[in-house]
């Protein structure tokens, strides 16, 4: 059984929501029809936040839990959501992992199709536009690390044909695929790893590169033929930690035709919390090394905002004196740290984000490119 801490630490998405609760949906007045988008070409945008979730697999028993999940889930206005089936760092190479895997990535199948007004399973291209989309939200899954697969290629072609289609490559940790962020050694990729993108790539399953070490990052580009991504991460040449990617992968990505989505983890800075223009500073740089094309967003956030009450502050606490003892945040960060961006912590936080892009001057082609249209390109040329 996995614990909450498990969860919070390797999960980084819907794993905050499901643990602290959820900020009630954010009713409207009788009569005043739908939210007014902040940025006007909002609601014609299919927006994808490359690293997120619903919580609806944590809430399936609560019928109340999961009706606030499926309102807030109206109220985000995002296309799509690149949601982790499984793993993230905590796996063993073992059969029973293998079946967990597989479970869950039919219970998102089961979800999908029980909830059918609300959200749809990704499979193609065509399920990456507006009229595919109608109200609701699509869910894409993929794996937060290679684990699952073992040392099967032909797994890979399993986990495609049960909905599968983005497939991360490390977590933090080393695995037989290549090392992650958290490892010192930097070994890069493994020659099963170069199987493993090979394999990737001839199944159409899109390859990510992120949580990836420097070398597995770099030798990751280079042994893709395909368009890539590196779906939630930020720029080291403004904050140099370890989670973040540095200038030089960057512009070799783009040169590949990949996306990189800005994390709105505390990853954005070194010393205090981050905040909103954190998030637009990390952006503008990649924009300014990448170019437009090449840029995206990755929350690995759960779509609903957190409920910040007085026992989320408690264990909030907790948890990141936890994260620092375990090396993902360096030592002297401050204990009320958060995971996510204080001003952004809404339902529509792309929907703010893209109000503020475009008050600092960006075109709305350039902001509907950050907020799904990159990574919606990618996708589409991988899958076919």
């Amino acid at each position: 059984m996995v614990s909450r801490r498990d969860v919070l630490i390797g999960a980084g998405v819907a794993g905050l929501s499901a643990a602290f609760g959820v900020a009630a949906a954010p009713q409207e007045k009788p009569g005043s029809g739908a939210k007014k988008p902040q940025w006007p070409p909002y609601a014609k945008t299919f927006s994808i936040d490359g690293a997120s979730a619903f919580g609806v697999i944590f809430t399936e028993d609560d019928a109340d839990a999961t009706a606030k999940e499926l309102a807030i889930q109206r109220l985000c206005g995002l296309g799509a959501v690149l949601t982790t089936a499984a793993p993230q760092g905590r796996f063993w190479l073992d059969d029973a992992q293998f079946e967990r895997t597989k479970d869950t990535v039919r219970r998102w199948n089961a979800i999908a199709e029980r909830h059918a007004e609300h959200l749809y399973l990704v499979r193609g291209k065509s399920d990456l536009t507006l009229e595919r989309r109608g109200a609701r939200t699509g869910v894409i899954l993929g794996f937060q690390g290679t684990e699952p697969l073992g040392e099967d290629l032909d797994r890979i072609a399993l986990f495609r044909d049960l909905g599968v289609r983005v497939i991360q490559l490390t977590h933090n940790r080393r695995n037989l695929v290549g090392d992650g962020c958290m490892e010192s050694g930097n070994a890069g990729l493994s020659n099963y790893g170069r199987s493993v993108v090979e394999t990737l790539e001839a199944k159409k399953v899109v390859v990510d590169l992120a949580h990836g070490s420097p070398r597995t990052i770099s030798e990751g580009i280079a042994a893709c033929r395909r368009p890539m991504l590196i779906s939630h991460t930020g720029c080291r040449a403004l904050a140099d930690l370890p989670r973040n990617v540095h200038d030089a992968d960057l512009r070799a990505m783009a040169d590949r035709g990949g996306v990189a989505g800005i994390i709105f983890w505390p990853y954005l800075r070194t010393d205090t919390q981050p905040m909103a223009i954190d998030v637009v500073r990390h952006i503008e740089h990649a924009i300014k090394v990448c170019g437009e094309d090449h840029v995206g967003i990755g929350t690995d956030l759960g779509v609903a905002p957190i409920e910040r009450g007085p026992a989320f502050e408690k264990e909030n606490r907790e948890l990141i004196r936890n994260m620092v003892e375990d090396g993902i945040f360096e030592k002297g960060r401050p204990e009320d740290l958060y995971l996510f961006i204080p001003d952004l912590n809404t339902p529509d936080r792309f929907d703010t984000l893209a109000a503020l892009l475009a008050s600092r001057g960006h075109s709305d082609a350039r902001i509907e490119k950050i907020l799904g249209g990159n990574f919606a390109r990618v996708m589409g040329e991988v899958w076919g």
